[in-house]
């Protein structure tokens, strides 16, 4: 396991764009966690919402399906990344999937909701980022909406999570 992620992702032939997703990714989740900061120091563990923010689109290289989060923590467990990165990377689809909906999307038996405040944080920020350009919850909850429908559970998982986390 290499300690810098852009050295991990370079080494995997990671596309350009899944690179450059990623460090806008990681630049959002960082002005997102810095919200958790206090006199004292912070709520947060900043160093691995940006290695799990870089990281967390891993799985691009071997698919661009919605199991890229699954096959992307298996790279990163082969890879003997510690858990926190590999829970970043599995938890980071949407708002999180719950087990029922896993199983109608087909993916391995499991519970894919976002618990920690890390997990949460780079889940947001790439709910925020299209590509690499910057966009707001009504944007993402437009596009929702049209590819899930207006009452779809993932959209008010959205808009709880945009509600817990940008203040």
């Amino acid at each position: 396991m290499s300690s810098n992620p852009l050295k991990t992702l370079t080494d995997l032939n990671c596309p350009p764009n899944i690179i450059e997703h990623s460090k806008a990714v990681s630049r959002k989740a960082l002005r997102i966690g810095s919200n958790f900061m206090d006199n004292n120091g912070s709520y947060v563990d900043l160093k691995l919402v940006e290695t799990g923010a870089m990281l967390h689109d891993i799985g691009r290289i071997k698919t661009h399906s919605i199991k890229h989060a699954v096959v992307g923590a298996e790279i990163l467990r082969n890879l003997n990344f510690p858990e926190e990165i590999v829970n970043i990377t599995l938890k980071h689809i949407g708002a999180g999937i719950p087990s029922d909906e896993a199983e109608i999307l087909e993916l391995p038996p499991g519970d894919y909701m976002p618990c920690t405040l890390e997990e949460k944080i780079v889940a947001h920020a790439d709910n925020l980022m299209n590509g690499t350009i910057e966009v707001n919850i009504d944007f993402v909850s437009k596009k929702w909406e049209k590819k899930f429908g207006k009452n779809h559970p993932s959209i008010y998982r959205l808009k709880k999570l945009d509600k817990e986390l940008i203040k």
